[in-house]
């Protein structure tokens, strides 16, 4: 996850915030209720692209020798083979 969990709290803030003052939303428990629930959606949806790269790297690092073989750059293929499934299973990034 490339977001330190303290800057996760502060954007979730954030949104409250934004949503609260310009009347997009009414929520009568506490904000702190709010900013977690926000919060645990922004992690969840981190935690997408770090399942995504951990699988493309498993995939890739079973046929390592054939990349090296054929010379081709480990970080480009990663990329395209990210970039395939994200759009196989509709996400994005």
């Amino acid at each position: 996850m490339r977001l330190k969990k303290e800057s996760i709290e502060k954007i979730s803030k954030k949104i409250i915030e934004s949503l609260l003052s310009k009347n997009l939303i009414i929520w009568e428990s506490s904000h702190n209720k709010l900013e977690s629930i926000i919060s645990e959606i922004i992690i969840d949806d981190l935690m997408v692209e770090d399942h995504l790269n951990e699988e493309v790297k498993e995939l890739l690092d079973s046929r390592t020798d054939e990349y090296e073989r054929s010379m081709i750059d480990y970080g480009r293929v990663f990329q395209l083979v990210k970039s395939k499934l994200a759009r196989e299973r509709g996400l994005i990034f």
